[in-house]
Order: structure tokens, then C-alpha cells, then sequence
């Protein structure tokens, strides 16, 4: 009878976890494997079975595939044990990573072929001929050792076509665990290199060790939760995963996962970057001359040393200055150097003046200064510069619209910041308030408030003065009011600006808001920042300076609608349906939903409305002006949407029937959680001095803005003007309206009937 595999009750036992499960699995596929080994009448001397790759370093997860190769002597013929050995593995579904070749076969391929190379590496005899596995794995590795040059240069570059491919494990949503940067892959990479040479420095092995334990546990369950092969760790799993692993919750899951990716990173990006100087040889490195750039710091070799008279024991400022050395000249920090400024006494309190000034260096020095910090935290050095770190560490922000986490996002903010100190009056505050701006986030309560008070304490710490500290805390307090405002709000209105402007207080300050909210947005995610928003911005921030210029509103708000042109098309008094470039004009004698129709025919063609506004004249007739974004494609089909508006407002088109379809043929097969949980809608009739604003969050999904404006129009609302935004997988839309009377909408009764007309038209989303 052909032995059978019986591993489920390994895979059921809650006790087996990470490379212990791996091993068990490893080790009854080994007890089943030389079973039908002998079933299959396989001879003890001429042939062998061979686990190699992952299967050969024990390390089977429960989605693997098994790596085996079947070796014999070229006097040999292993057909028929081949096929009689292959079949039954097969038949148990397994996927089987296989081939049968002699022992000068595997090594004439393994000596052009980087994935057979590295495969033979991991070499463990199974069953049969043992002398045969061992010749392939002593002559193998020699092979390797012979050739370590090439090796290593194909290595280095493989890892870094890789980490393109994959990304990063410690910043994406849902990570790949093991070809991402910082991944399993890595840790097989570096393993490969030392057999090639390369060495480890003192400590490393031990943080990969911990940090490679970390992704593997959570690889073998995420394997063994879907019962299929698959690295990428996606978001509807990561609940179960961390409740498997005995995490409180997914968020502590993914903060491990990070810290874990982090470590092996750093030690990878170290190992390759050794490699690489080596491999250029003594004579390229010769061309570097030592160099003082700053007291006690040289530049040796491509690296940030401490000079040989330098003490670190009595300089507080030490690590600061290397850092700032690193950054300004792109270059790594010797690990040597690292061990050294562990000894650095802690900086006074307050800091003195020059500890300040190298604080801001560093992040003048941009996108360097994130590499930099990332290495001193990876040596314990940047805690004990700023404390509050430690509570944002590899904090996960678990949602479409974010693609950092904290920390690496507050770092990523601050270098988009030194490229816009030109604009503001304060370089030194625009990358200190940046730095901070979410510094809340590690801490309980509303990261905005939160995040007030603590840099309340630690600007004061960092001996800036009384007036900057405040300034500092208005950047926290106010660095989602420009990006709000401007997508939300309707920029003509007086009293949009009015509120900014009194929010804001001053030019210095609305400068720097200004800085804050490009930086911050471009290190949030694509979502967060375009060309829109950066327009609207920018207009916003325009008008509010020349408020605070002293001054007024109707001196720079420039007759966007209706324009000249508007005027004139309304002057015509007939239908007019009109579309270029982005921007859709509809002049119509007015009709009830009319608006809703046009929205929900620009949904139907896939358009994304980014704002609009509505008018009716004395004799009834509508103006409607839209700006759209195509969400498939570059150009707008506007003959098409042109046809299917004149359609919808003569009433020959089934809108809602063919939404509903549309709907179900585009639908998302999966939706990633965003910052909107549940629709909410929001009144404000202080912000505008002429209409009730409504702002509705919701879930995005296919015709969500028809269905808001048509319960709008059931209810008797006229719509002035709209700001839609899209933030990831969310709606974040705001309506100015006003009531049949021309009037805001006051009456407490009307505005909840608002509130449930809107509430029950969007729990109506396909």
C-alpha cells in the first residue's frame, strides 16, 4: 500500500508555530518521503533524493512547495523510479518542485544559474545514496566559494530588482513577507553571501534571528488560516493572523511585523553596501580622501567616521553631528562609529543653541535625513534625542490612504519639507513642525489635541522659545485646516476665507501651513495629493493672505461662476450641453434633479466629479458648471456623455437601472478600510454667510453623488455649489444648499429629515 501523508494534525495543533511548525512539517514530509522512497523500490547506492531550497533548510510552511531533486549516476537509468515516486506525491496534491539529474548536470547549471546555485546550497540528503547528496553539497557550495565574485554581484542586483517589484514589508498595507525589503527573502540573500564570504558584523545574526522568527511565524499562519500558498499579507487576514500569533490585535500584529522588516533591512541594506565597496576594489576606494566635515567626524571611504581623538563620553552633540555629516554627503554611518556614540551623554536640558541648529540641518538635508534617522533607531540613538519617538515607532496606519507608518511618515513629511523652505519665513520651524505634526498619533485621545500638548513640552526642550513653541503648536493644531478647507469648502464664499483667516492669525503662520500641508500630503499616498488639490491649495491660501494683507475677499476672487462665458451661454436661452478638457457646462430651463441627473450620467461614464456649481437665473433657466477626472484613461469621451445627458434630461434613460448595473460589472471585489467606518453626514451654517453647508462622509462606491443630490432634490433643496474628494476608498463630499426660499436651512425638524434622507440613500450603495 503506497504510504500516505499525514500532517493535519500538525497543522491543527495551536501549540506548533513559526519554525517549529516548519520543522515538524519538514520533518514527517522527510518520514513520508523516504517511505515511498522504498515503496518505490528506490536503491540505497547510485540514486538519491534530495530536499533543497527552502525544503532543504527545514523550513516548510504549510503552503510550500517541496523542493527536491532526484540524483543518479549517469549509468543509471531512473525513469521508471522517477514516474512510480513523482506520481503519489502528486496525488496529494502538493505542489512538487522537482527534477532528475546527475550530479555534473546540476552543477554545470548551477555554475550560470543564480536560483540553482543558490538552491544547492541548502543541499539535505533524504534518502538513498548519502554519498551522492553529500558530493552535490560539497561540491556545490565550492562551486559557489569559486565563483563568490559573480555570485555576489548578481545577488546585489537581484535584490534590488526585487525590493522594486515587492516594495517594503514594514510600510505597505499588505506586505509581501517574503520578496518585499526586509522580507524572509533577504535573510536567504544574506545567507547566501556569507557562504560566499561576506560577513555579518558582531550582532547582526542575533537581530535577524529575532526579526526572521517574527515573519516566519506570521507566514505559516497566514498559510495555514487560507490553507494556500501566498507571501502577501492582506488585510482581511491580518485578524486572524494576530489573534493566531496571541497579539491583542491586528495593529500590534503589523507593528511587529514592521519592526521586524525594519531590522532586517537595515542589516541587509549594511551587508550589500560593504559588499558592493568591496567589490569596486582598493583602487576606486583610494579616490576618497580622508576628510574632516565636522569636529571629531571625518569622511572615510564613503562613510561617516569618528575621528581617532574624538571622545565621545564628554560630547552631548556628537551624534547629532554625524548625522548631519551623513546626510549632507549621502553616506552610510561605520557601524564602528554607531558603537561609539552609544557612550554620548544625553543632551542638555533645554538643548543649547547648537544642538537645536543640527537638529534642523539634519532635515535640511532632505530625503538623506530618512535613511539617517532610520539608522540611529536602528542603534537605539534617536530615542534618547526625541523621546516621544518611541509611542510612533512602526505604529501601523491600517487604512487606503496612508502608506507609511507613523514615524517613517513623520521622517518622509519632514524631507518633502526642505525642499519648500523658499516659500516660508522660518526653514528651521517648517521642518520641526512637520517633523511633529502627527506626533499624537502614539498616544491616546484625539491625535490633533494630543499631539498639542506634548509638543508644548518638547519644543521648550529643544530650547525654542515661548512665541515658537506656539507657532509650532498652531502647525499641529491647524495641519488638516488648508487641505479641508480647500477640497471641502467653497473658496469664493467670504466666509470660508473669514475662518481661515481668523484660524490662522498671520502671514508666517499661514506660510508655514501652507509648506506643512504639500510636505505632508506627498508623504500620505497618492490619494492625498495632485494637481487639483495642489490648485485649489494654493488659491485658498492666496486668498487668505490678501485677507490678512488687510486686504478684501472681493479683490482677488476672481468671477469663476458664473463667468463671462457662462453669461453668455445662459444668454441663449435654450439647452446647452457643453464639454472640454475637464470641464462640463449644462444650461437648461430649470427642472426638478436636474442635477442629480447630470451627476448620475457622469458616474455612468466613469468621471469623477471634483466640484461644481449651480445657478438659476430670473427666467428659470439652470447653470450648471462641473469639473470632472476620468477614472479610467486621460481624456474625457464627451460625445458620448454629451449623448447620454441629452438622453437623461429628456427623460429617455433608465439612470438608475443602468448605475445599478454599471455597479455590478465594475464592482471592487474587495474593498480596503479607509478613514470613513460608516456614513456620517455633517451640518455647519456658520461656515458659509450664505447657504448651509452639508458635508457627507461615506464609503466610495459606483453613483454615490447622484444618489446624495437626488435625495437633495426629493427634499426640496436648491444646490449652489459642491466639493467632491475622493480619499482612497472614501467620499468626503460637501454641499451648499439652501431651502425653497432662498434661505439657509434652519429648522432643527428639516435638517434631521435631511440627515436620514442622506443616510438612507447611501445605505442604498450597490
Amino acid at each position: 500500500m503506497t504510504p500516505r501523508l499525514d500532517r493535519q494534525h500538525l497543522l491543527d495543533d495551536p501549540a506548533l508555530r513559526g519554525f517549529e511548525l516548519c520543522r515538524a512539517l519538514s520533518e514527517r514530509t522527510d518520514e513520508w518521503l523516504a517511505a515511498l522512497w522504498d515503496h518505490a523500490d528506490g536503491p540505497s547506492e547510485g540514486a538519491a533524493l534530495v530536499a533543497v531550497g527552502g525544503y532543504g533548510r527545514a523550513e516548510l510552511a504549510p503552503g510550500s512547495d517541496i523542493d527536491v531533486l532526484l540524483l543518479h549516476d549517469p549509468s543509471l537509468d531512473v525513469a521508471d523510479l522517477a514516474e512510480r515516486f513523482w506520481y503519489p506525491i502528486w496525488d496529494e496534491g502538493l505542489k512538487l518542485g522537482h527534477a532528475v539529474r546527475t550530479v555534473k548536470d546540476t552543477l554545470s547549471l548551477a555554475s550560470t544559474d543564480l536560483d540553482t546555485a543558490t538552491s544547492v546550497l541548502t543541499v539535505r540528503g533524504l534518502a538513498g545514496d548519502a554519498d551522492l547528496a553529500a558530493e552535490l553539497a560539497d561540491k556545490g557550495l565550492a562551486l559557489w566559494q569559486k565563483r563568490s565574485r559573480r555570485w555576489l554581484e548578481q545577488l546585489s542586483a537581484t535584490v534590488v530588482s526585487r525590493h522594486g517589484r515587492a516594495g517594503e514589508v514594514a510600510f505597505l498595507l499588505e506586505p509581501d513577507l517574503k520578496d518585499g525589503r526586509g522580507g524572509l527573502r533577504d535573510v536567504h540573500a544574506i545567507g547566501w553571501a556569507e557562504k560566499a564570504q561576506a560577513n555579518l558584523l558582531p550582532g547582526d545574526e542575533a537581530d535577524l534571528d529575532t526579526a526572521y522568527r517574527t515573519l516566519l511565524a506570521t507566514r505559516v499562519e497566514l498559510h495555514r488560516r487560507t490553507g494556500r500558498p501566498g507571501d502577501r499579507l492582506s488585510l482581511e487576514e491580518q485578524d486572524g493572523v494576530a489573534d493566531a500569533l496571541g497579539y491583542l490585535d491586528a495593529d500590534d500584529l503589523m507593528r511587529d511585523v514592521s519592526t521586524a522588516a525594519r531590522a532586517i533591512a537595515w542589516v541587509s541594506d549594511d551587508l550589500w553596501a560593504r559588499v558592493d565597496s568591496s567589490l569596486e576594489g582598493p583602487f576606486r576606494r583610494r579616490l576618497f580622501r580622508d576628510r574632516d566635515v565636522a569636529p571629531g567626524v571625518l569622511l572615510r571611504e564613503g562613510t561617516v567616521q569618528l575621528a581617532l581623538g574624538a571622545d565621545p563620553e564628554s560630547e552631548p552633540l556628537l551624534p547629532l553631528r554625524v548625522a548631519v555629516a551623513a546626510a549632507r554627503h549621502e553616506a552610510r554611518i561605520e557601524r564602528d562609529t554607531l558603537r561609539r556614540l552609544a557612550a554620548c551623554p544625553p543632551l542638555p536640558v533645554p538643548w543649547p543653541e547648537a544642538a537645536r541648529r543640527l537638529f534642523v540641518e539634519l532635515f535640511l538635508a532632505g530625503r538623506p535625513a530618512v535613511d539617517v534617522v532610520e539608522t540611529l533607531d536602528q542603534r537605539a540613538l534617536w530615542e534618547p534625542i526625541v523621546p516621544e519617538w518611541a509611542a510612533v515607532r512602526c505604529k501601523p496606519q491600517r487604512n487606503a490612504y496612508h502608506r507609511f507608518t507613523v514615524d517613517r511618515h513623520l521622517c518622509e513629511a519632514a524631507a518633502n519639507a526642505a525642499a519648500l523652505v523658499d516659500r516660508v519665513d522660518r526653514a528651521d520651524l517648517l521642518v520641526v513642525g512637520t517633523l511633529l505634526h502627527d506626533i499624537g498619533k502614539g498616544f491616546p485621545g484625539d491625535h490633533t489635541e494630543v499631539g498639542i500638548d506634548i509638543v508644548g513640552e518638547m519644543a521648550p526642550r529643544m530650547g525654542f522659545t515661548a512665541t515658537d513653541t506656539a507657532l509650532l503648536q498652531q502647525m499641529v493644531r491647524h495641519h488638516l485646516l488648508l487641505p479641508d478647507v480647500a477640497t471641502r469648502r467653497d473658496l469664493s464664499d467670504d466666509g470660508t476665507i473669514d475662518h481661515v483667516a481668523e484660524a490662522v492669525g498671520d502671514l508666517v503662520t499661514l506660510r508655514l501651513l501652507h509648506g506643512l500641508t504639500e510636505a505632508d500630503s506627498l508623504a500620505t499616498g497618492p490619494a492625498a495629493w495632485g494637481s487639483w488639490k495642489e490648485e485649489l491649495v494654493g488659491v485658498l491660501v492666496a486668498r487668505v493672505s490678501h485677507v490678512l494683507d488687510g486686504g478684501q475677499l472681493a479683490d482677488v476672487a476672481d468671477a469663476a461662476f458664473p463667468n463671462p462665458h457662462h453669461l453668455a451661454l445662459l444668454a441663449q436661452r435654450r439647452r446647452i450641453i457643453e464639454g472640454v478638457d475637464d470641464r462640463l457646462t449644462v444650461v437648461s430651463p430649470d427642472r426638478p434633479g436636474l442635477f442629480a441627473r447630470v451627476a448620475g450620467v457622469l458616474s455612468l461614464h466613469g468621471l469623477t466629479v471634483l466640484e461644481a456649481a449651480a445657478t438659476t437665473d430670473e427666467d428659470d433657466m439652470a447653470l450648471e458648471a462641473f469639473r470632472v477626472e476620468p477614472n479610467y484613461g486621460s481624456t474625457v469621451p464627451w460625445d458620448r456623455v454629451v449623448r447620454d445627458l441629452e438622453r437623461a434630461l429628456d427623460g429617455r434613460l433608465a439612470l438608475e437601472a443602468r448605475l445599478a448595473e454599471r455597479a455590478r460589472v465594475y464592482a471592487r471585489p474587495r474593498r480596503l478600510p479607509g478613514l470613513v467606518t460608516h456614513p456620517e453626514v455633517i451640518v455647519d451654517n456658520d461656515l458659509s454667510h450664505a447657504a448651509t453647508v452639508l458635508e457627507v462622509h461615506a464609503p466610495d462606491a459606483m453613483g454615490v453623488l447622484w444618489r446624495i443630490t437626488r435625495a437633495l432634490h426629493e427634499l426640496d433643496l436648491d444646490l449652489t455649489s459642491a466639493k467632491i474628494q475622493t480619499l482612497g476608498t472614501d467620499a468626503v463630499d460637501s454641499f451648499y444648499v439652501l431651502d425653497n426660499e432662498g434661505r439657509k436651512v434652519t429648522d432643527a425638524t428639516y435638517l434631521a429629515e435631511i440627515e436620514r434622507a442622506l443616510l438612507f440613500a447611501l445605505g442604498e450603495a450597490p
